[in-house]
């Protein structure tokens, strides 16, 4: 078979340029990212500070968490929890869309082969005979390859891979979440042990005493109104730690559910005390923030990859200029399909514009264009959640601090109170209801002690989630 037609320079000259043109790439039509100025003061408020101590996000909360059963707690959880498994699968969702998109880059070859005969009877035939005919092609060929003069494509691809890192910094966020709620669900545990401990010591005294004044109510020796007494206080202690252990059951559960499986029962541990579970912080200046905290990359993220869709949709309304070819080789006969002069080629640029669609074009470019100012909306309103967070917590932290060693003083009076009131009614100088009186309230401040020191490490626990803790630390 004989080559019949045969490439001109003007053609070559076109192919070459627009080949070279797609290979150098275009300026994306997306406008410029411009992140809005912080919607918050450039410091936090008057007093509200945490101490001096390593900045949160460079601190790995193995360094910070420093109780060795939260930290195999919160190794389960990592390891387990469905919610963080989901946001990991997101990530990897994520990445499959931006490598797909990713695609649309480069050139689709494919190889092909194609073996046909064919009769033609007489009367469809001029020289009114049947004629038996073939054609075989072997052919490796480009598919319908966009040439990206105008940057659709790229600004496609900027937005699939700004939509997968924001996965991956919500991905992160979802981890840093579920560390301090399993801090969270420790310390309450670790605070119902410590005032079950308490009542149990409480209702064990209350026993031995409805006991003695039992013997004495027995023997005439004291009024049967000072037994209901007695026997009231045992009561009300019976039934704050029934309340308590049920409280205990429930926060064990609720902490099973973030490990992903039942924690089991947890090892006695000394009472907990800030100086020994959390390490001190620094909270820095609220523009640190912008890199510290994954809900807030994660917005920055959105908001480039909605500008890049804006492109996307001005790119729209230009040509789409997109080249097929093939080269291989071609034959009437099987057996001459790779013989001398069976080269065949095919070149074939289209371009395409539509001229009327209804405003579909407009319509994207505009719902781009919305989508960009809410995640500009978005992105403030992350910067503003985070500023109240990191505000909130270093509140909470100074006015606890204050509020347990205030309550430390009114403990130790409250007990020297129910000391001396009972030496008063061992040597009858006090009537009983002194005593229950005083007992109350010693129950009561007792307990209130034990939840302001677990809210003060609740506090610390919620400062390092709100500066964004351990994002800039290696380890994991």
């Amino acid at each position: 078979m004989t080559e019949t037609t045969r490439s001109s320079p003007m053609t070559r000259r076109l192919a070459a340029g627009m080949l070279a043109a797609a290979l150098a790439g275009c300026a994306s039509m997306a406008p410029p990212t411009q992140t809005p100025e912080l919607p918050v003061p450039d410091a936090w408020p008057q007093g509200a500070q945490a101490g001096n101590g390593m900045q949160a996000s460079a601190l790995p909360w193995q360094a910070y968490f420093t109780d060795p059963v939260l930290q195999q707690l919160i190794r389960t959880a990592l390891d387990n929890n469905r919610d963080l498994r989901i946001a990991a699968l997101r990530v990897e969702e994520a990445r499959a869309a931006f490598q797909i998109q990713r695609s649309d880059q480069f050139p689709t070859v494919g190889l092909s082969g194609q073996s046909a005969r064919a009769r033609v009877p007489g009367d469809l035939n001029p020289a009114g005979q049947a004629v038996v005919g073939g054609e075989h092609r072997a052919e490796v060929g480009v598919m319908s390859w966009e040439l990206d003069l105008w940057g659709r494509v790229r600004s496609l691809h900027d937005a699939a891979l700004e939509q997968w890192l924001a996965t991956e910094e919500g991905r992160r966020a979802v981890e840093l979440s579920l560390i301090t709620q399993v801090a969270e669900g420790y310390l309450g545990v670790r605070e119902l042990d410590e005032r079950i401990a308490l009542a149990r010591r409480t209702v064990d005294s209350r026993e031995e005493s409805l006991r003695i004044f039992s013997r004495r109510h027995a023997l005439g020796a004291t009024s049967r109104l000072d037994l209901q007494q007695v026997e009231i206080l045992l009561t009300q202690a019976q039934s704050l730690l029934a309340q308590l252990e049920q409280a205990r059951a429930t926060q064990v559960y609720a902490l099973g559910l973030l490990l992903g499986a039942h924690p089991g029962p947890l090892p006695e541990s000394v009472p907990f005390d800030e100086a020994t579970v959390l390490a001190p912080l620094s909270p820095g200046l609220p523009s640190d923030l912008l890199t510290a905290r994954p809900d807030i990359i994660a917005a920055e993220h959105r908001l480039r990859a909605s500008n890049a869709n804006i492109g996307a949709a001005r790119a729209a309304f230009f040509p789409r200029i997109a080249l097929t070819g093939s080269f291989g080789s071609a034959s009437a006969e099987l057996d001459g399909l790779f013989a001398s002069g069976s080269r065949a080629w095919t070149f074939m640029p289209t371009l395409s514009l539509p001229i009327f669609d209804g405003g579909q074009r407009r319509a994207n470019l505009d719902l781009a264009e919305v989508r960009s100012h809410i995640a500009v909306a978005e992105y403030e309103r992350s910067v503003q959640t985070a500023f109240r967070e990191v505000s909130d917590a270093l509140s909470a932290y100074r006015w606890l601090a204050q509020q347990r060693d205030v309550q430390r003083t009114a403990l130790s009076a409250t007990a020297e109170r129910a000391r001396l009131v009972q030496l008063r009614y061992e040597h009858g100088s006090a009537a009983y209801f002194e005593v229950l009186d005083a007992l109350r309230d010693l129950l009561v401040a007792e307990q209130q002690m034990v939840q302001t020191r677990r809210a003060l490490l609740s506090s610390q626990v919620a400062l390092y989630a709100a500066l964004g803790g351990g994002t800039s630390a290696t380890t994991h």
